[in-house]
């Protein structure tokens, strides 16, 4: 349906004569007639009877009236999701089921009136390049460079250190430990077949290995989370690393466990990054919350991360 139509249709009802309509939308009393005609054209009815003093609704265009105005809402609402500065607040996480999805869910418990746009893309690369672009307004992400090494006007903080867990099976030689260092996990198998190379979880695991002479395995097809789970669960060799705050459901019989890992404790840096110059204001906000709630100091925890992120 033609919405300049139906937004001169409703200016004409407002305001009950054609001239006066013409006048606010600030187009010639013939192009309002004529888009009145196609508008009732298109509909098969007649939606004004002009009278001496104007024109004046028929019931048709009575009825017309309230879903007119429901289509310019709607217009309104379709145009302000994407258009800056006013649509909502667009944030990419790594996985709507990992920390940083978890992060945004606290915000807006703390701030319930916000209005979010969670996307996933596929990598930090691609997230950047989205910020820097506009597309985006900021993303939660592991960032393997250097602040200087971030484009122009490009900012990152950390704001997020997730410990990492082994998940097992009930079957497999952990899976009674409360706890294993690195180290004991050299010589297992580690599955991970959701590792892409020149992403950076992978530059993450691909460190993680190499500083604890781990083998982590990515072959094999990519089918998501719940197959996974199934052939850890059914395996006595194969295990998996997960998030501590990685939100994974599965079946009491598969009895799978989380394994706490320690001396040291690997963790995931995660990183809130932003265009410097973007004025959204729950922009803003979002900022502020993450600060005051980022975990203190552990202690004399010994924790592990990567030289990048040191």
């Amino acid at each position: 349906m033609d919405l300049d139509a139906v937004r001169t249709f409703v200016a004409v009802a407002d305001a009950g004569q054609f001239q006066e309509a013409a006048a606010h939308l600030t187009i010639t009393q013939q192009a309002v007639s004529k888009r009145v005609a196609a508008l009732e054209k298109s509909l098969g009815v007649r939606l004004f009877t002009r009278t001496a003093r104007g024109a004046r609704l028929t019931i048709d265009g009575q009825a017309f009236l309230p879903h007119a105005r429901d289509l310019l809402r709607a217009e309104e609402r379709a145009a302000a999701s994407v258009r800056p500065g006013s649509r909502a607040l667009r944030v990419d996480v790594i996985g709507r089921r990992l920390a940083p999805a978890g992060l945004l869910r606290d915000f807006h418990r703390a701030h319930p009136g916000t209005e979010l746009d969670v996307v996933t893309l596929f990598d930090a690369d691609a997230a950047i390049a989205a910020v820097r672009s506009g597309a985006i307004d900021a993303t939660i992400r592991a960032v393997t460079v250097t602040a200087r090494q971030l484009p122009d006007g490009i900012e990152a903080v950390r704001v997020f250190d997730e410990r990492i867990q082994l998940l097992t099976g009930p079957a497999h030689a952990f899976a009674g430990a409360r706890a294993v260092t690195p180290a004991q996990l050299a010589g297992h198998r580690i599955w991970m077949p959701g590792i892409v190379a020149g992403t950076e979880w992978a530059t993450y695991y691909d460190d993680l290995a190499a500083e604890f002479g781990l083998t982590i395995e990515v072959t094999g097809p990519d089918f998501g989370a719940e197959p996974l789970l199934d052939t850890i669960a059914e395996s006595a060799a194969l295990a998996t690393f997960v998030g501590e705050q990685t939100r994974f459901i599965w079946p009491v019989e598969q009895d799978l466990r989380r394994v706490a890992l320690h001396d040291p404790t690997p963790v995931y840096p995660h990183s809130l990054i932003w265009r410097t110059d973007n004025p959204h204001p729950t922009l803003t906000a979002l900022r502020d919350h993450l600060a005051t709630t980022r975990p203190a100091d552990r202690g004399d925890a010994q924790e592990w991360t990567p030289r990048w992120a040191r």
